[in-house]
């Protein structure tokens, strides 16, 4: 049976006024103006808004459970939370940990990807740069150790996604390979590199390349000494990596969001939560990994003895969030938005099978209203509650 929604609906190209999204089957099977439509069992014009489901690269928990710390049950938790908030699709992020709590993780997380809760693992760490941790424990920073990726990735069977490395980190060309040759997006961050070094090490991969929160674990970009900044926005910029951009608030100002959609284009711009165990819950304490986390006003920092704040540790929206902040707060046309929380993110993964509203594909989308409220998630056609 084919059902229709209708209002505004945002493609590749840009939004349709008065468009028609007609699925059937868990997938679309037409997306035109209503014009194009027989006007028998069209639903009436509205001032819906409809964009495609969200995709969700870097988070690493949310609705009170963590990727890197809960049980299956406690991470099932934590992809329906933003499931319910409008990412239909994601990857299960970890931390810096012990090989052994590595190999735990993916044991425990695999099933979820075979059964598709998540797409695939991202491994943020261990081979990252002590000087730009961030909200990452130092005393699982090691570095770059091929032998201990092969053990992981073995042991993943193809179920890690991406990765983070730092490009200073030895062996830094080793890993790239490794990961590339797996499947595996290699993502730069975490870095202290100067800029020759992280423009080389973007290059590296033969495989999808991303910068890891770009501005966010790395030094701040200075006129005469431009480092991962300048070096990531320099390659990005020429098509050949993709920027994640964490842009709700607190990670980024407005004008930089800004900024990078008019530098690199929403094409190499992937909008991610970086979520914690936090996200949709009340300020209070939680935890990273191993780091007890203090959220206050929405912000989680990492808690210190003496009270003073702490590094930023993690997110507590959704890409969806992010996504509505980029067109209100940013000035991003709306279809460059839906293709950077979703189209960009998709193709980066290889997902050919979603991330844009088009005929064949899956029926992931999202209804807003005409202020970009969410008001419904459907997942291959499916409404979830």
């Amino acid at each position: 049976m084919t059902e229709y929604l209708r209002g505004t609906v945002v493609t590749p190209s840009g939004a349709i006024d008065d468009g028609v999204v007609a699925y059937g089957g868990g997938l679309i099977t037409e997306v035109g103006p209503a014009s194009a439509f027989p006007p028998a069992g069209l639903p009436a014009p509205s001032d819906r808004v409809y964009v495609p489901g969200m995709i969700d690269v870097h988070c690493h928990g949310g609705g009170g459970f963590g990727f890197p710390d809960s049980d299956a049950d406690g991470a099932r938790a934590a992809a329906a939370h933003h499931l319910g908030r409008g990412t239909t699709t994601l990857l299960a992020s970890l931390v810096s940990a012990s090989p052994d709590k590595l190999l735990e993780r993916i044991a425990t997380l695999s099933p979820l990807v075979d059964d598709g809760t998540v797409a695939g693992l991202h491994l943020e760490g261990p081979f990252l740069a002590q000087e730009v941790c961030g909200a990452q424990d130092p005393r699982y920073i090691i570095d770059g150790d091929p032998a201990l990726l092969e053990t992981l990735l073995d042991a993943a069977g193809g179920r890690i996604r991406s990765m983070t490395v730092a490009a200073e980190t030895a062996h830094f060309d080793v890993l790239a390979r490794q990961l590339s040759e797996a499947g595996a997006v290699v993502s730069v961050g975490h870095t202290a590199g100067d800029y020759d070094t992280v423009e080389a090490a973007l290059g590296a991969p033969s495989g999808p390349v991303s910068i890891t929160h770009l501005f966010n674990g790395m030094h701040p970009m200075h006129h005469r000494h431009p480092g991962a900044v300048g070096a990531a926005l320099k390659v990005a910029g020429e098509g050949r990596a993709v920027a994640e951009v964490i842009g709700d608030g607190v990670h980024l100002a407005a004008g930089t969001v800004a900024m990078v959609f008019a530098t690199v284009g929403p094409d190499h711009v992937a909008l991610i939560s970086d979520a914690m165990q936090a996200a949709g819950m009340p300020d209070g304490q939680y935890s990273l990994g191993p780091l007890e986390v203090t959220v206050g006003g929405g912000t989680a920092r990492l808690t210190t003895s003496d009270g003073t704040p702490g590094a930023i540790a993690g997110g507590t929206s959704s890409v969806f969030d992010v996504f509505a902040r980029a067109v209100r707060y940013s000035g991003v046309a709306l279809a460059d938005a839906a293709r950077a929380g979703a189209t960009t993110p998709a193709r980066l993964l290889g997902l050919r099978d979603r991330g844009e509203l088009s005929a064949g594909l899956r029926a992931d989308l999202l209804e807003l209203s005409a202020d970009l409220d969410l008001l419904r998630v459907f997942r291959g056609g499916v409404e979830v509650s």
